[in-house]
C-alpha cells in the first residue's frame, strides 16, 4: 500500500494568514495615488478593482518580482523600462516586512492542528513558500504554546519549540531558478526531505502552487480559504478543502486522500 512520507506546505494562506495580500493592495494604492498618478488615467486600476479574487489569481504563491510584475500587467500600468517593476516590488517587500514585525498575520488553527498530526504519524515536514519573509513569521509562532491551549498532547512538541523550528526542512524564500507554478522549488523539498516525488503531498493555498505540486508528480490538497475551491480543483488539486481539520488523517496514514466531512 502507498503511503505519503514527506509533506511539503506554503506558508502564506496555508499556515499563516499572512499581510502579503494587504501589502500589494496598500502599496500599489499609494503609488497610484502619488509618485504614479500621472499614469493612472492610462491603467485599469482603481481600489475598488484590487479584489481578492484579483490577488488569488494574478501573485498568489508566486515571488515576489513575478507577483509585481503579474499586478503591473493585469492592471495596464505602463513600465517600459522595469522601474515600476522595481519600485512596486520594493514598495511591497518594506510594507510587508513592517505588518510582520508589528504582528499583523495570525497562524491558522486548523493548519496547526494538522501538521503536528502529520508528524506525529511519522510523516516529514518542509516549508516550501515563494516569500522570502516566511521565516519571519514561522519563528513567531509558538507551537508549544499552542498545544498547551488547546489540548493537544505530542512526542513531536517540546518547550519553546516555534514552527521554523518543527520543520525538518525549509526551502522557503530560495532564489530558485524558476518559480511556482514550477515544481522546482517542491522537488527540492521533497529531495532534502529524503522522500521521492510520489511520496510526497502539499498543502496549497494558490492554483500556481497545486500547478506546481502536480508537475512534481506529488499529490496536492488545496486549502479554500479565499471561497476559491473551484480554481483549485481548476489546478487539478486532487482534493480541495476549506480546512485542514477535514482532512482524514487515518487514510492519510495510509496513502490514501479522503475528508471527514460528509
Amino acid at each position: 500500500m502507498p503511503t505519503f512520507r514527506g509533506a511539503i506546505f506554503d506558508v502564506d494562506g496555508v499556515l499563516v494568514d499572512s499581510p502579503h495580500e494587504k501589502a500589494w493592495r496598500e502599496s500599489l494604492r499609494q503609488l497610484m495615488e502619488s509618485d504614479w498618478s500621472d499614469i493612472r488615467n492610462r491603467t485599469s486600476w482603481s481600489p475598488e478593482a484590487f479584489t481578492s479574487r484579483v490577488y488569488e489569481e494574478q501573485m498568489s504563491g508566486k515571488p515576489r518580482m513575478s507577483g509585481a510584475r503579474a499586478a503591473l500587467e493585469y492592471f495596464h500600468v505602463p513600465d517600459d523600462d522595469g522601474r515600476r517593476l522595481a519600485e512596486y516590488a520594493d514598495r511591497k517587500q518594506a510594507m510587508v516586512v513592517q505588518l510582520i514585525e508589528a504582528g499583523d498575520f495570525t497562524a491558522y488553527p486548523d493548519a496547526l492542528r494538522f501538521i503536528i498530526a502529520v508528524k506525529d504519524a511519522g510523516i516529514k515536514v518542509a516549508a516550501a513558500s515563494s516569500s522570502k519573509n516566511a521565516g519571519l513569521f514561522l519563528r513567531q509562532i509558538r507551537l508549544d504554546t499552542f498545544a498547551q491551549e488547546h489540548g493537544i498532547v505530542s512526542a513531536s512538541l517540546r518547550p519553546g519549540l516555534t514552527l521554523l523550528e518543527f520543520f525538518d526542512a525549509d526551502v522557503s524564500g530560495r532564489d530558485f531558478a524558476h518559480g511556482k507554478p514550477h515544481p522546482e522549488m517542491f522537488l527540492t523539498a521533497a529531495h532534502e526531505l529524503g522522500v521521492a516525488p510520489e511520496d510526497s503531498i502539499v498543502m496549497e493555498d494558490a492554483p500556481a502552487g497545486v500547478q506546481a505540486a502536480k508537475a512534481g508528480d506529488m499529490a496536492a490538497i488545496g486549502i479554500a480559504r479565499a471561497n476559491d475551491a473551484e480554481l483549485l480543483a481548476a489546478a487539478h488539486a486532487d482534493m480541495v478543502v476549506t480546512t485542514l481539520d477535514h482532512v482524514d488523517l487515518s487514510a492519510l496514514a495510509n496513502g490514501r486522500l479522503a475528508t471527514t466531512k460528509p
